[in-house]
């Protein structure tokens, strides 16, 4: 297989996930807890990948650039795989999916 097929059945995976998210929320919760804890295990390339997921299928990048005044590319920028949103710009992003899903993040702490 070359990789031409390889992008196909990726795009393909990527619209099956994004399109369950927007219809179901339990789904998109689940997306949301796995991009936090990504995030904080360190994983942020990974964090960003399904932070990116959950905004597609939930706000979408223009809403979110209105709702935290920031250019939708810019936010395309900082959730690249590269990218490296500052404290503030991650949690606005962050919080634009929970309002739209009805979501409240809490952290809780274990011990090890």
């Amino acid at each position: 297989m070359h990789a031409g097929n390889d992008m196909a059945l990726t795009r393909d995976f990527k619209e099956t996930i994004l399109a369950r998210a927007r219809r179901d929320a339990r789904f998109s919760e689940t997306l949301f807890t796995e991009s936090i804890n990504a995030y904080l295990a360190g994983d942020t390339a990974e964090g960003k990948a399904i932070l990116r997921d959950l905004v597609n299928a939930t706000v979408g990048f223009e809403r979110l650039a209105a709702a935290i005044k920031k250019p939708s590319k810019s936010l395309h920028r900082m959730l690249a795989p590269r990218g490296n949103p500052s404290t503030e710009n991650f949690f606005g992003i962050v919080s634009a999916p929970q309002k739209k899903t009805h979501l409240k993040l809490r952290v809780t702490a274990k011990a090890a």
